[in-house]
């Protein structure tokens, strides 16, 4: 099987888009049709999901069918109803004896102030991202949830940068196979962690046109921060902002463990945006354990820690210029 550097390298992951690319949103179905044990992490102070008390190793479901990612603030979470309905058509559930109940936890990240606020994913966009489904490598950039993704906002959506969905994968031995899939809506900057040097984020007030590698290009949200300007701003800036995604591998773990690499690739989150975790930043990670061999969770939540990183890199470098925004993309 040739090597995707994607989410789908995992057995048993397919993903699938659905967008509207004038209204800049859209959602992103990851798929495993045969269950997986689910876990999160969900930081920061503003999420939106759906489903999460579920993964709680004290509640009783063991496994989901799917994780939706989606636009639309809280109002997308309304495409999760289509991605359910689609399971069910494929008899895929939770049995309850008289109904087969597909188990879809939901996250959201807030694109209402790039494209349209009044078109937003709905059930007949979940249940198309569900037939657009493959365990091919999925589109990266501007499509499904990284549609009307954007990043840098301390100066608002004007100088911000246009940002959207990535995906990467580890082979960590034996087998194993990690996987990460990222939808990149950050209130900071996103960060090459090898060198530390910004590769999206906010533009200074006075700014031209972008030009990266010159200095200036970014206006660094971090020491922005620090100025009495910067905290002013903190009290009014945008409650817009969320990284949400996946990782899965090929491993055999309990609930508890699931939850644990959740947490752990957390840390891909925080190397890679600066600052992480804000109240004004809903960060929330899904993690899928499709079975297989029993192994060890710590060396699987370093690696879906470093997939996660690889995924948010890619999530910029992808994303092409949109909604009057600048992007690394062509």
């Amino acid at each position: 099987m040739a090597w995707k550097n994607a989410i789908t390298d995992v057995p048993g992951i397919e993903v699938g888009h659905a967008q509207d690319g004038q209204a800049l949103t859209g959602c992103t179905v990851v798929l495993c049709r045969r269950g997986a044990v689910g876990g999160v992490d969900q930081r920061g102070g503003a999420p939106g999901t759906r489903e999460t008390d579920l993964l709680n190793p004290l509640n009783l479901v063991e496994k989901v069918h799917a994780v939706l990612l989606t636009g639309g603030s809280a109002f997308g979470l309304d495409a999760a109803a289509g991605v359910m309905r689609y399971l069910e058509e494929q008899k895929i559930g939770f049995n309850t004896g008289v109904a087969r109940v597909p188990i879809v936890p939901a996250a959201v990240l807030f694109d209402l102030g790039l494209g349209r606020p009044d078109v937003r994913p709905d059930a007949d966009m979940g249940y198309q991202a569900c037939l657009n489904a493959s365990s091919q490598p999925p589109a990266q950039g501007n499509v499904g949830v990284g549609t009307g993704a954007s990043v840098g906002k301390i100066f608002g959506m004007q100088r911000a940068m246009k940002a959207g969905i990535g995906t990467a994968s580890l082979q960590i031995g034996g087998g194993l196979v990690v996987g990460a899939l990222a939808a990149v809506n950050a209130f900071g900057d996103v960060i090459d962690p090898s060198s530390g040097q910004i590769l999206a984020g906010a533009r200074p007030l006075q700014a031209g046109p972008l030009r990266l590698g010159e200095t200036g290009a970014f206006a660094n949200t971090l020491s922005v921060m620090q100025t009495f300007v910067g905290r002013t701003i903190l009290t009014l800036a945008e409650r817009s902002n969320t990284v949400i995604g996946v990782v899965a591998v090929n491993a055999q773990l309990t609930k508890a463990e699931t939850n644990k690499v959740a947490q752990m690739a957390q840390d891909g989150l925080a190397r890679t945006i600066r600052p992480a975790h804000t109240m004004l930043d809903g960060d929330t990670i899904f993690a899928l354990a499709t079975g297989g061999r029993r192994a060890d969770v710590s060396l699987i939540g370093t690696f879906a820690a470093e997939a996660f990183a690889q995924a948010v890199i890619q999530a910029v470098r992808y994303a092409a210029p949109a909604g009057g925004l600048p992007g690394l993309g062509q």
